[in-house]
């Protein structure tokens, strides 16, 4: 596994690509986890907690799962990294540039994600990473049900 001091911005840019990483490893998206998160957050609409209501009135036939339940996933969703950082002290997450549903999680597909590093910087807190992590539902390929650029900050 190559490894990059943080500090080295130059040689830190060949991270940087337009191509994504391997898939992640999937994980099913049971009615059980949706109903915990509508539970945990309030988020009970019943195009995501209702199956029966679902098939008769949802433009999908099916309950589909709460955006935020598919972006929370995304620890769960991490692959095998082909690089170390090495010299820091502290990883802040710094936020998110992006974010965007693209499309449908339907109860009971499974996803999986893949990432690219899309910038590299300095600043004045430390090294900036932009990470572009997609989640595809398994078989769609194609297209994301979400596009979201995540921010770390290395010190």
């Amino acid at each position: 596994m190559q490894q990059y001091d943080y500090k080295d911005i130059e040689g830190l840019q060949a991270l940087v690509s337009d191509d994504f990483g391997p898939w992640s490893p999937a994980v099913e998206i049971s009615q059980h986890m949706v109903n915990q998160f509508a539970e945990l957050t309030g988020d009970d609409y019943w195009i995501h907690t209702d199956p029966d209501k679902a098939k008769t009135d949802s433009p999908f036939g099916f309950t589909v799962a709460q955006g935020f339940l598919t972006l929370v996933m995304l620890p769960k969703l991490r692959s095998e990294p082909s690089y170390e950082l090495t010299g820091f002290n502290n990883m802040l997450n710094y936020g998110s540039d992006k974010l965007r549903f693209t499309g449908v999680v339907p109860v009971g597909a499974s996803i999986r994600s893949r990432n690219r590093i899309k910038e590299v910087s300095e600043t004045p807190k430390g090294t900036k990473f932009v990470l572009e992590t997609h989640i595809h539902v398994v078989g769609q390929d194609e297209r994301p049900a979400v596009i979201y650029e995540l921010i770390f900050i290395y010190m």
